[in-house]
């Protein structure tokens, strides 16, 4: 039998985990929906698939998960990506374009397959751009992108030609607004995507190469890896996510605007990142972390519109439980806390 006295040793080695107090963060901010909605958990069949706040947070969480997949392996290659929110309004309208439509004419311009394809083709391009300026280039990260960030809503509002994109194509709802087994579609998306890149990371050497990298890019050279490579490589996928979550966003909507599309998304994405335990010094990552860390964003945000907090102050109070956070996950912040508790009563009142 197990002595009380290694409780608080094995609570200790569990909240040590990385992944201990975004997942306590997740299940507080459901508490606290749950204290103030009674029926937040309620779930409801009707017209064949789920209704509920749960469900409605797990779509809308949907577009944030794929950027902060992708912006987990930039940030672990020591990068950042600020552009992803541009390329998310160029992928929505130029798929919107693409497929146009009319009340009534409901028929799409160009065949939806190719819409879809070049909308995620011209994201991943965005990306290689982004990529090759910083690996081959030797731009910083934040300069780099920050050029696609300023430009990209300018060719967004080209592309859209300054206005907004109304979308009556009825099968491309699907993407964002459609259910396969009772389930937003949307979620499928996601699965496929994180199944695959978990897959590739674990099973393969990529996860151990992309650490080489962020840990030390010049002994991963010398090792023989292709750092710059798999650095451009980072950003393109990176990209080819931005461009998934224009998709679903421009289907939701049921439209694409070039100049809020996807407004603030690589803020919310490195913010996702960072509460799920990956390092923005690079090397240390987590894909599992990085799913918690967009769903407390979702989640939070949902907590502030359910309570009514007045939306100019909104950002202010998400900003404030990012910031604690982030301090409990700190290992000094927590040492110098238990130090100061450690500290004998007469010690502390000492002048």
């Amino acid at each position: 039998m197990a002595n009380d006295n290694d409780r608080p040793i094995r609570l200790a080695h569990v909240m040590s985990h990385r992944l201990a107090w975004p997942i306590v963060t997740l299940l507080l901010l459901l508490a606290v929906n749950i204290a103030f909605n009674t029926s937040f958990l309620h779930l409801e069949w009707r017209e064949g698939h789920l209704y509920g706040s749960l469900i409605d947070i797990l779509n809308r969480a949907a577009p944030l998960v794929l950027v902060s997949l992708g912006m987990t392996l930039v940030i672990a290659t020591r990068g950042i990506d600020i552009s992803v929110g541009a390329v998310v309004a160029i992928a929505a309208a130029l798929a919107a374009w693409m497929i146009g439509g009319s009340v009534a004419n409901d028929v799409s311009r160009f065949p939806m397959p190719l819409a879809i394809l070049a909308a995620i083709g011209i994201a991943l391009l965005c990306g290689l751009w982004n990529g090759l300026l910083v690996a081959k280039v030797g731009m910083q990260p934040i300069i780099a992108t920050l050029i696609l960030m300023v430009a990209g809503r300018g060719i967004a509002q080209l592309i859209a030609d300054g206005q907004i994109i109304t979308i009556y194509y009825k099968p491309f709802f699907f993407l964002g607004s459609g259910y396969l087994l009772g389930l937003p579609f949307s979620l499928f998306i996601v699965a496929a995507v994180f199944v695959l890149l978990y897959l590739a990371i674990t099973r393969t050497a990529l996860g151990l190469f992309i650490q080489a990298v962020g840990i030390n890019p010049t002994a991963a050279r010398v090792a023989g890896v292709q750092a710059r490579r798999l650095i451009v490589g980072a950003y393109a996928f990176c990209g080819a996510c931005a461009g998934v979550a224009g998709l679903l966003i421009s289907s939701n909507v049921k439209s694409a605007d070039g100049n809020n599309a996807g407004q603030l998304i690589e803020l919310d994405a490195i913010l996702a990142v960072t509460l799920g335990g990956t390092a923005l010094t690079g090397g240390r990552f987590s894909l599992v972390g990085s799913v918690i860390g967009a769903l407390i964003i979702q989640t939070l945000t949902y907590a502030i519109y359910s309570l009514g907090v007045p939306p100019e102050i909104n950002l202010v109070v998400k900003a404030g439980v990012v910031f604690a956070v982030m301090l409990l996950q700190s290992p000094e912040f927590r040492s110098q806390v238990r130090a100061l508790a450690q500290r004998p009563v007469h010690e502390g009142g000492r002048a």
